[in-house]
């Protein structure tokens, strides 16, 4: 027992010792090539979650380290470094590049190169890189992150961006860049019914952007290629890997902080007072922000749920999301259920690989009226919200009679609207059903491995059923009519393309040759009809919309010793937008590269970690015009 004792006070004693002997690390972090600092590297002792980041000098300050605990140095496109802390007070790092990120894969659209082959003006942003928290919408994930690539947040939650690639190209068209999701190209014009077609994309499950920027890396897309394109991969199963099971959950908060300066009731009656001619019995009693009365604080909370495993030949990831984002003008919410389902499987000694992706989505959406932002500007801010005398719900309303009677006669028909009930007298809810499912069938011919064959068949199929009504208690309405708004829509985009390609080294001649060739059909429907009902009339509208698009394709790359890069591509586009005469275009494309890093004379710099030098030149086009010709 007098054993048992002893060792239970010198345990004791020793955890106050372990507590002081925990030290604060600082240092630099820099390029081992150039010396420049390295902001945003992670700093991390292995095994536990505490860590930093460096700042924008490269600086770092890491708290709690004990004796013989590894930090972890890392950051994207350098070698990852663990070191063993003995007692530093300063540490500086310098981190040397991965000669592997330059052999990293991107996609250049029907195939792929490396980083340090491609000609064009292609960038590759990985999840490392993502925007972290509580996304939505997956284009905000690379907001900020690509040079020359502008992503202008939407008003409302999940509101879609506006996206532009080195600026807009067409006066009078469509200047969003063309996106592709697992090979299937979305229709430009967006989905009905959704704040953004994009949120169809779980931002948790998305794996990497690609962004084509020039002409030489988009032409391949002809006729849809002029405003850039942006590739999105989403995540898959891995061969061989364990059973997993992950649930993450994000919450957020928003709120309006700087609202549009405006009188305050006193000043306004001020500025009444002193105006000849006002009818100051106008004026009321309140003291009104009515920008106060219209937002709110924003809470919404994004839930994943992924399974996930890997087998020999076969492999699935399986996705449940549910996000729920309120925005921070009163009425607006977002819902978002979405099933994605990744299947892969390999066959004839993996000369055969399958790949089945399947987003499945429910899109609901309440949406606020947005004028009452403007009318909340605009409102005596003299005037209570609500009017016990008034016949439109209790809300204040200007008019001239206080009757029921002859309210619809009399009330001022060109006034500002109570802006509360503008938003609260209005339901405008949708529904949009979503499935955006592709097939990929990928084959090495056993005869000749350096030829394989791909096909890629898929549909983004949606429906949408959404009602609209102000009740007749609603002074928006006028007239004593009451107003209900039922809309449908259905949009179906299908595709069908596949492609042969040739990869081989000539080593008499010590070059690489990389050969593409192959052909596209997309066909795209959409219809919508309202049912728009004023007081006892209905009337109804039906359209119909269809468009397709014929495309044959060719690329031939070579890469000469190592260091000469010559790529050209050509595409061949029938789209039913154009008349007869003009349907058919050609989108011919060249790109040069030289490697200067691998030249004999560069191989012992210290001043250079990669350099490269390329041109090129293409021609790129715009069908986003409109509805079909004639």
């Amino acid at each position: 027992m007098k054993q048992l004792f002893k060792g239970l006070l010198l345990s004791l004693l020793m955890i106050p010792m372990s507590f002081f002997a925990q030290q604060t690390l600082s240092g630099t972090i820099s390029e081992s090539a150039t010396g420049l600092p390295v902001p945003g590297v992670n700093v991390l002792i292995k095994g536990t979650t505490t860590g930093t980041t460096t700042d924008f000098d490269g600086n770092y300050s890491l708290s709690g380290i004990s004796n013989e605990n590894v930090i972890v140095y890392s950051f994207v496109g350098f070698t990852t470094q663990e070191i063993v802390y003995q007692g530093q007070k300063t540490l500086n790092v310098q981190l040397v590049e991965n000669a592997a990120a330059l052999q990293e894969i991107v996609l250049i659209g029907y195939g792929s190169t490396t980083k340090q082959d491609a000609t064009g003006a292609v960038e590759k942003i990985s999840a490392e890189k993502f925007n972290q928290g509580a996304v939505i919408s997956p284009e905000q994930l690379i907001s900020g992150k690509s040079a020359g690539v502008r992503i202008t947040p939407g008003s409302g939650p999940g509101g879609g961006s506006e996206i532009r690639i080195r600026g807009g190209s067409s006066l009078s068209g469509n200047n969003s860049p063309l996106i592709v999701v697992d090979g299937i190209p979305l229709d430009q014009r967006g989905v009905q019914g959704v704040r953004n077609q994009l949120n169809a994309i779980n931002p948790n499950e998305v794996q990497d952007f690609v962004i084509l920027k020039d002409a030489a890396a988009t032409s391949i897309y002809g006729s849809r290629a002029s405003n850039g394109v942006i590739l999105i991969t989403t995540k898959k199963g891995r061969l061989g890997s364990d059973f997993s099971m992950e649930y993450d959950l994000k919450v957020s908060a928003g709120e309006i902080t700087d609202k549009v300066n405006v009188l305050n009731a006193s000043q306004f009656r001020t500025v009444a007072e002193n105006a000849p001619g006002t009818d100051l019995s106008l004026l009321g009693n309140a003291n009104t922000d009515w920008q106060d009365q219209i937002y709110q604080t924003a809470v919404g909370a994004i839930h994943n749920i992924t399974a996930a495993q890997g087998f020999e030949n076969f492999s699935y990831r399986v996705n449940f999301n549910h996000t729920d984002q309120e925005g921070v003008l009163k009425t607006d919410v977002y819902e978002r259920n979405a099933l994605n389902i990744t299947l892969t499987q390999n066959l004839f000694d993996d000369n055969l690989k399958l790949t089945l992706n399947s987003k499945n989505i429910i899109d609901k959406n309440q949406f606020a009226d947005q004028g009452a932002i403007g009318a909340a500007v605009g409102f005596d801010p003299t005037q209570s919200v609500y009017d016990p005398t008034s016949p439109f719900g209790g809300y204040f309303e200007f008019r001239h009679a206080n009757t029921a009677a002859d309210l619809f006669d009399d009330e001022f028909r060109q006034a500002t609207r109570n802006p509360l009930a503008l938003l609260e007298q209005r339901d405008n809810n949708a529904e949009n059903k979503r499935n955006i499912t592709n097939l990929n069938v990928d084959y090495r011919f056993p005869f000749l491995p350096e030829l394989r064959f791909n096909l890629n068949a898929g549909i983004d199929y949606s429906e949408l059923e959404g009602l609209e009504t102000r009740p007749l208690s609603s002074a928006a309405v006028g007239d004593n009519i009451p107003f209900s708004n039922l809309y449908e829509g259905l949009n179906r985009n299908s595709l069908l393309d596949f492609y042969f390609n040739y990869n081989t080294a000539l080593s008499a001649i010590n070059t690489k040759m990389d050969l593409t060739g192959g052909h596209s059909y997309q066909e795209f429907y959409i219809s919508d009809q309202q049912n728009v009902t004023v007081s006892n009339e209905n009337v109804f509208r039906f359209n119909i919309n269809r468009n397709s698009l014929e495309s044959y394709f060719a690329r031939a790359s070579f890469d000469i010793d190592n260091k000469y890069l010559i790529s050209a591509s050509y595409r061949r586009d029938g789209s039913s937008r154009f008349s007869e005469d003009n349907r058919w275009s050609n989108f011919p494309s060249v790109s040069v590269g030289w490697k200067i890093m691998n030249e004999d004379f560069m191989y012992n710099s210290t001043v250079f970690s990669n350099l490269k030098l390329r041109a090129g030149y293409g021609i790129t086009g715009n069908q986003e015009i409109g509805n079909n010709y004639g």
